[in-house]
């Protein structure tokens, strides 16, 4: 069953982008990890090691924790079908196989497909740059050992707390509240040392390249694979031999969005369509978290800079606006992810109208998400003196990336993570834009009017980008068929 599973993985995500373009990911990898580690030295000049490793496991600890929904991703199996194919986590309802297994299977599966994928290949960069570096072999191999529990940890919290989450809600919320507070006490008041909850980190502390203490190193290698263990076997244990959907009466709401919508025109049915399939799916819920979780990650990296390492950098208001801008991506990426859309090929609609129903919606549901953090920071930090400039950046950004992501990516946001083409063209223009406003943002206590005013030319650079990848999004999707 593994073996299937990896070929199935395999199918869906080169279905996304070809075959070779596929294996072309791990290479892109290699090489971006052999760069990171040829440029390093200078890394380290401001950053002390210890420092690095930390941000490295809390990373790696963040990307298992983001993987490893299986209770999430298996529900979702489970209740839909995906147009004439289906998964094999769902076969459990008509052939001789075990839920149970099944999910357990799902877990084995990602683990070995995102270690051959993500953190083998930067491993293999950081081998490869050893001529130039002169990194020594047991410090690499210590950090791919050390950083593997870390990513197995957080993908077998996040399998845990997923599968707490089929069973019930309310112990979903307490577990999710037990662990934030638990990283807020670690990261914000330091209460509780971070290797208390990173075996992998605390283990690292006691081996290569730091003064090496086998029996130091020992103790938290074992406990964290006894967690892991733990957090596996009681995670299958909650998964139910038989899954039934639930059974929820709702009243006829399509009508009413459609009348409320109708300004909207020719847009209001699919627009209202949205809406139900989104609280029809519980996607609210998962769109919330998906966009809270890294902004939570980015206010503790700009924290633990500015006051854990000491470094004058100024994260201001303008700073956060423009990464709340481009974190609008995740929110995207759910909209065309509640459904399978083969269905829709039997509706008098087109991918283009599709697309910009999507794209009204994530206006409509996203805008006020945007614009609140971004004044919550400002009040936070006692910064909103900088609210005036910081809003329209939010804007203009939040379009500018979801409209680029629907021109590249169409209804198959997906995938951009495995498209080499498709990734390097997003990159540049999220990433040159990007760039620019941090850059910006940190001169605007030293000139502010050179600040505003390069921030302004920014600013109607992607809009005016926005209008014209919007114009083009008809020409470009026109003749693709729903489902391909």
């Amino acid at each position: 069953m593994l073996r299937l599973m990896l070929r199935e993985e395999f199918r869906v995500h080169t279905s996304y982008s070809g075959r070779l373009a596929f294996l072309a990911f791990p290479i892109i990898i290699t090489v971006f990890s052999l760069a990171i580690a040829v440029t390093s030295e200078r890394l380290f000049t401001y950053t002390p090691f210890s420092d690095a490793i930390l941000l490295l496991h809390a990373s790696v600890f963040l990307y298992g924790l983001s993987v490893g929904a299986f209770g999430f991703l298996g529900r979702q199996y489970l209740e839909r079908t995906n147009g004439t194919r289906n998964y094999l986590v769902a076969m459990p309802g008509i052939l001789p196989m075990r839920l149970r297994k099944t999910f357990l299977g799902m877990y084995v599966r990602d683990a070995i497909f995102y270690i051959a994928l993500l953190l083998a290949p930067a491993t293999i960069g950081l081998i490869l740059s050893i001529p130039l570096t002169h990194f020594r072999i047991t410090s690499i191999g210590v950090l791919f050992g050390t950083g593997l529990l870390s990513f197995l940890l957080g993908m077998s919290l996040s399998f845990f707390v997923s599968t707490v989450y089929m069973r019930n809600q309310m112990a979903f919320v307490i577990c999710v509240g037990g662990i934030t507070a638990l990283f807020a006490a670690a990261g914000t008041t330091r209460t509780i040392p971070l290797s208390w909850i990173l075996p992998g980190l605390a283990a690292h502390e006691h081996l290569s390249p730091f003064p090496i203490d086998l029996g130091a190193a020992a103790q938290p290698i074992v406990s964290g694979l006894g967690v892991i263990v733990a957090l596996v076997a009681g995670a299958v244990f909650l998964v139910p031999e038989q899954f039934e959907p639930r059974a929820t009466a709702v009243r006829e709401e399509l009508p009413r969005l459609v009348a409320r919508l109708k300004r909207l025109q020719g847009y209001a049915p699919l627009l209202s369509k949205e809406f139900v399939d989104l609280q029809r799916s519980g996607t609210y819920a998962k769109m919330f978290f998906s966009f809270v979780t890294p902004l939570l990650f980015l206010s503790f990296t700009a924290w633990f800079v500015r006051y854990g390492l000491q470094v004058p950098v100024g994260f201001n208001t303008v700073f956060y606006a423009g990464m709340v801008g481009f974190f609008g991506v995740i929110l995207y990426n759910w909209l065309n992810n509640v459904d399978a859309t083969d269905y829709l090929a039997t509706l008098p609609v087109s991918v283009p109208q599709v697309i910009r129903a999507k794209l009204i919606s994530f206006l409509l549901l996203t805008t006020w998400v945007g614009v609140g953090f971004v004044g919550i920071i400002a009040w936070l930090n006692s910064d909103t003196r900088l609210l005036w400039l910081a809003i329209p950046i939010v804007l203009v950004t939040s379009v500018y990336i979801v409209v680029v992501t629907a021109y590249l990516t169409g209804l198959r946001t997906n995938s951009f993570l495995f498209d080499p083409g498709v990734l390097a063209r997003f990159s540049v223009m999220s990433m040159l834009p990007d760039f620019g406003l941090t850059i910006l943002s940190f001169t605007i206590d030293r000139d502010l009017r050179f600040a505003s005013t390069g921030i302004a030319v920014v600013l109607a650079i992607l809009a005016a980008t926005t209008y014209m990848l919007l114009k083009g999004i008809d020409a470009k999707w026109r003749g693709t068929e729903f489902g391909e």
